[in-house]
């Protein structure tokens, strides 16, 4: 979904990052009515809020996009926030091209904080990444594909305005923590059980079978390890999952 008004792109100095964003109205409110409850839910889980970095899973069939974060001196992540998605559209299977209405699916970060969002406040994902310009139609890939406020989307992930204030402090302040890349990866289901058998029967479509096999890749890692595999783009479009 279009974003129009002021973004802010993802180049910053440690520490620099939370005193500009506090700058804009919209952050200066979410932090007013949710850094207390970000503080205290870290601390719940055992999380630095001065050290954590954060880790972004999106789930478009479950509807939920989940928050890991781990300390500086800790290997793994945990899971401490979960956010219920409040519209989808599209179907399940990757975007391909402009106006499918389809949100992406693969492996992503933030590329940018829109704190003047035409949906309140807004995260930027860095669709198209490079397999999707070599599997999507060619200069017709579309983009500005965010996680957003409000309850509205033709291909975003919306989280209404009253979420979407706390998990953009929590970015924020892993921003202003020191973390340079904040990985979002974007599943079509949660890949386990039932909803993998369900989605190895839903297409026959090559291209969608061969992204859910490396979604299903990381996703295994991940879930065994609590660790990010290194994920790698292939010439065909395809990745490679490895140990870190």
């Amino acid at each position: 979904m279009r974003d129009l008004l002021l973004c802010i792109p993802f180049i910053f100095l440690q520490g620099n990052f939370k005193k500009e964003q506090l700058q804009h109205k919209r952050v200066q409110n979410a932090y007013e009515l949710k850094y207390n409850g970000v503080k205290n839910n870290l601390q719940k889980h055992n999380l630095n809020p001065k050290t954590y970095s954060l880790y972004i899973r999106v789930f478009k069939y479950d509807g939920i996009v989940e928050l890991w974060g781990k300390d500086a001196t800790s290997t793994t992540y945990k899971l401490f926030r979960e956010y219920n998605i409040c519209m989808s559209s599209g179907e399940l299977g990757p975007k391909r091209k402009q106006g499918d209405y389809q949100v992406p699916e693969g492996y992503y970060h933030i590329d940018r904080f829109n704190p003047n969002s035409n949906f309140h406040l807004s995260l930027g994902i860095n669709y198209p990444n490079t397999s999707d310009k070599i599997l999507g139609h060619k200069n017709k890939l579309g983009g500005d594909i965010f996680i957003h406020g409000d309850c509205v989307t033709i291909g975003c992930v919306p989280l209404t305005d009253n979420e979407i204030r706390s998990f953009y402090v929590y970015c924020v302040e892993a921003i202003n923590n020191g973390q340079s890349s904040i990985s979002v990866t974007i599943f079509p289901a949660k890949m386990k059980g039932e909803n993998s058998r369900f989605l190895n029967k839903l297409t026959k479509n090559s291209d969608t079978n061969n992204l859910w096999t490396d979604l299903q890749k990381g996703y295994t890692y991940f879930n065994t390890h609590k660790k990010l595999p290194n994920i790698s783009f292939l010439e065909n479009g395809r990745h490679h999952i490895s140990t870190p």
